[in-house]
């Protein structure tokens, strides 16, 4: 600081450049204003560059889920690997699942929706799994971290997704009527 001292109110225009540069990154705290140049052979200004991104989050590489002529006799599951990005430091996310019946179950239905069909959804934070935690409908589950450092995960999915129809509920279901209903996922970061 007595470099800084010293010259005060005087002008830089016989320092050399580096002295010139440490002297502002001496002088400036993080929030300093710009460093003006003097008149001379050359001049030499600085700013300063700061930025911030908001916490975000990405999922992608999901696929939709079709069971056709399910086996009503045995469970019918449908894993997929999609990969989930997050941008806090911690790379932490919870994940909603909600689906399209009422008051956000998991269900399907066929067209005339006098038929409705529950499903359960899984989840892991790892690709291939298989230990997964179950969902609930409309609940953020426990914060959980993504291994992804960006937002492909790499080319690969880095977490698991298993919708399952019970073999009892695929019994309830009316011969070759078509059955939909939509699972939306939110990602929030953490």
């Amino acid at each position: 600081m007595k470099l800084l001292g010293q010259y005060k109110g005087r002008s830089l225009a016989g320092l050399s450049g580096p002295v010139i540069a440490a002297a502002a990154v001496l002088a400036s705290p993080a929030h300093a204003t710009p460093v003006q140049g003097s008149i001379g052979a050359t001049s030499t200004g600085s700013v300063l560059i700061t930025a911030t991104v908001p916490n975000r989050a990405l999922i992608t590489s999901l696929t939709d889920v079709t069971f056709t002529n399910a086996d009503p006799s045995v469970a019918a599951t449908s894993s997929q690997g999609p990969c989930v990005w997050s941008n806090t430091s911690t790379r932490n996310y919870t994940i909603t699942a909600s689906g399209s019946g009422a008051s956000n179950a998991f269900t399907i239905a066929n067209v005339s929706g006098t038929s409705v069909i529950p499903y359960s959804v899984g989840w892991a934070n790892s690709a291939n799994a298989s230990s997964l935690t179950a969902l609930s409908a409309g609940t953020a589950s426990s914060a959980v971290a993504s291994n992804a450092t960006n937002i492909s995960c790499g080319g690969s999915g880095n977490s698991t997704l298993k919708v399952t129809i019970g073999a009892s509920d695929l019994q309830d279901m009316i011969a070759t009527q078509s059955y939909t209903g939509t699972l939306t996922l939110v990602v929030t970061p953490q």
